[in-house]
């Protein structure tokens, strides 16, 4: 009797287990194929915020969960913006190299003018996932009563625009500084096309 229950237990397990492995191959899948459409799948991402921002107006709650969904779009934009490597550290990492290299005799290696490629420290793909998936919890976390906290809302509201414009503010500052143009469209060299 005992062998049946840990017969029958450990094939639930092992079903469990390769329905969960197809179920990852489905949804690897269906994130493969979106890869190329970044249009389509930053549509469906704005058309779930939009979704979930008409039931929190609608329902009047959830403030808590919308502020902090906004929070962490917040943080994910300015990942999304700010380069992988940070300048101001590679400078830095730099000069110690070159102090400790520098010799008679050494020729400089390197070009203050070299094209060095934008590398971002959260990819876009990335980014939309992210979004994404907080967009669905949060969704979800608005159905459900006990996360339905009241605060006033819009003190909340000034807060969030106030630390937007704050850290905006800071990054397109270190932008400046550092002479780099997170947007692939900006700030590159064109050159004329051939007829």
């Amino acid at each position: 009797m005992m062998d049946d229950s840990a017969n029958g237990s450990q094939a639930l397990s092992t079903r469990t287990a390769g329905l969960y492995g197809t179920l990852q191959v489905h949804y690897q899948s269906l994130l493969d194929r979106s890869t190329p459409h970044p249009g389509a799948r930053w549509t469906f991402t704005g058309f779930m915020l939009l979704m979930f921002m008409l039931r929190i107006v609608l329902a009047q709650g959830w403030y808590i969960i919308c502020y902090a969904l906004a929070i962490y779009m917040l943080n994910l934009f300015l990942a999304f913006l700010t380069p992988k490597i940070d300048p101001e550290m590679a400078e830095e990492i730099e000069e110690a190299e070159a102090a400790e290299e520098s010799g008679p005799g050494l020729l400089p290696t390197k070009n203050d003018e070299e094209f060095r490629p934008f590398i971002r420290r959260l990819p876009e793909f990335k980014f939309w996932l992210n979004s994404t998936k907080a967009v669905l919890i949060s969704f979800v976390c608005s159905f459900f009563s006990f996360l339905d906290i009241p605060v006033y809302w819009p003190i909340l509201l000034f807060y969030w625009i106030f630390l937007f414009v704050v850290t905006m503010r800071r990054q397109i500052e270190h932008m400046i500084k550092y002479r780099y143009v997170p947007f692939a469209n900006f700030g590159k060299q064109r050159y004329g096309s051939r007829k």
